[in-house]
């Protein structure tokens, strides 16, 4: 099992990274909180049946709600605010760079709210991260365009600020549980959030497609599900500012993927800005201690 978790961090960031390219088939044929809304409703109906098969146990009322609040946060307003402002017109490039100040975010308040250290040498990997989350998105910063509005961008920093919030509402109120029941609660809360926007403001016309089933069924079984559970398992084990630092790797393998799936070109620079993307967050979550044990024991 040990070694097992060793390959969680690099499945979570490939998985992870499929869901912007599972958006790019999804959103011409679907409004994104309608979307979003039954994307959520499928995700809990599943993992309520995988509850019943393997005799998942159960939460008391106060720890689902902390579950619900925390799929609140991290599926509903994070998925939401971002779909939306990418729907009305924002660049998905410049999206991206807004939801990739959520390491760092993160790291300041895990320091303050969880008591974790964040040590010089985590900090430089966060910054020198994010500037490699620059470089890679450089060239779809460019043009800009007429969705670059006060409220798309707002839309944008709120879903960063509420996947930020989450993870440590995650971190600090829900690792003790059973993980199904616990991810069913947060998809309960998020798919709230995304009926009630959806309701409110949206039409409901959907385009019922090869494409869109296709983008549905992936997200909802490896995103939704896959993905997610291997967040919530590194959430539960790991310190926060280090999981979060993984995000930095998300729009550089979202960026090989455009490549060779859309043709979408690819330069030296950016290659440039995955390599020091990578190196950022292997600062961040280096681990001396561990790492001098583990030579110690090889040596012996």
């Amino acid at each position: 099992m040990p070694l097992l978790k060793r390959f969680i961090p690099a499945t979570f960031v490939l998985l992870w990274s499929t869901g912007f390219i599972g958006a790019r088939y999804a959103m011409p044929w679907a409004e994104p909180f309608t979307f979003l809304a039954a994307r959520f409703v499928i995700a809990f109906v599943i993992l309520g049946a995988l509850m019943a098969i393997l005799g998942a146990r159960g939460m008391d009322r106060r720890a689902a709600l902390h579950a619900a609040t925390a799929g609140a946060l991290i599926h509903g307003v994070y998925l939401g605010g971002v779909f939306w402002a990418i729907h009305q017109g924002l660049p998905a490039g410049l999206a991206a760079l807004i939801a990739s100040l959520q390491p760092l975010v993160t790291a300041l308040f895990a320091g303050k709210l969880l008591g974790e250290e964040i040590r010089p040498r985590h900090w430089i990997g966060l910054a020198v991260g994010f500037v490699g989350v620059i470089v890679v998105l450089s060239p779809k910063l460019g043009t800009l365009g007429g969705g670059v509005t006060w409220q798309t961008l707002t839309a944008a920093t709120v879903g960063m600020a509420a996947i930020t919030a989450g993870t440590i509402w995650q971190k600090r109120f829900v690792t003790g549980g059973d993980l199904v029941t616990g991810t069913f609660y947060q998809y309960v809360g998020g798919a709230v959030v995304m009926l009630l926007a959806s309701l409110a403001f949206e039409t409901h016309t959907v385009t019922i497609n090869g494409e869109l089933i296709f983008a549905m069924a992936w997200l909802v079984l490896v995103l939704s599900i896959g993905a997610v559970f291997l967040l919530m398992i590194m959430i539960r084990d790991g310190e926060m500012s280090k999981v979060s630092s993984l995000f930095y790797l998300v729009p550089a393998v979202t960026a090989i993927m455009a490549w060779a799936l859309f043709g979408e070109q690819l330069t030296l620079v950016q290659l440039a800005g995955m390599a020091l993307a990578t190196f950022g967050v292997g600062l961040a979550t280096a681990n001396p201690k561990a790492q001098a044990v583990t030579r110690a024991r090889a040596s012996r």
